[in-house]
C-alpha cells in the first residue's frame, strides 16, 4: 500500500484533529501513514514519489499558520517536483474573504511545480462544520481508495 505524508498547518488544533483521524483511516485501510504536526521541507522530501496530504487551516487574513509556513517557503525554495501526489483538506470560515486560503495557497504552489493532485481538494467551512472531521472522514476514505 502507500506511504502518505501528512502535513499539518493548525492554529487551534482542528487541523490537526482532522490530520489524526486521517492517519487512523489510512492505516487502518492498510497505509502507512505519519502526522508531520511541525513539517519541514527534510519530512516532505521523505515521501517524493509517495503521497502527502495537506491538512491546514487558515489565518484571518487568508494566510498559512505559523507552523507549516517553513514548509511552504522551503517548497517554494525547491521547484519541479512531478513526481509528487498530494492531496488537501482545507479548513476555513466562509465569513471571510480568503476563505480557505491556506489550502489554495498550497494547492497553487504545488500545482506550479507540476505535483499531481489525487481526488478534488476538500475545503471545510467552519461556519457549517464546526466539527470538520464529520466532512474530512468520509473525504479521506474515498482519498484512500485513490492512491494506488
Amino acid at each position: 500500500m502507500a506511504e502518505v505524508g501528512i502535513f499539518v498547518g493548525t492554529m487551534y488544533g482542528n487541523a490537526l484533529l482532522v490530520a489524526e483521524e486521517a492517519e487512523t483511516i489510512l492505516g487502518e485501510m492498510g497505509h502507512k501513514a505519519t502526522v508531520y504536526e511541525d513539517p519541514e521541507l527534510a519530512d516532505w522530501q521523505k515521501y517524493q514519489g509517495q503521497f502527502a496530504l495537506v491538512v491546514t487551516s487558515t489565518t484571518g487574513q487568508g494566510d498559512l499558520p505559523d507552523s507549516i509556513v517553513p514548509l511552504f517557503q522551503g517548497l517554494k525554495d525547491l521547484g519541479y517536483q512531478p513526481e509528487m501526489r498530494y492531496g488537501i483538506i482545507a479548513l476555513g470560515d466562509s465569513s471571510y474573504a480568503n476563505f480557505c486560503g491556506g489550502g489554495k495557497l498550497f494547492d497553487a504552489l504545488l500545482q506550479e511545480q507540476s505535483a499531481k493532485r489525487v481526488g478534488d481538494m476538500l475545503m471545510i467551512d467552519a461556519a457549517e462544520h464546526p466539527e470538520p472531521e464529520s466532512e474530512s472522514n468520509p473525504w479521506v476514505e474515498h482519498w484512500g481508495t485513490l492512491l494506488g
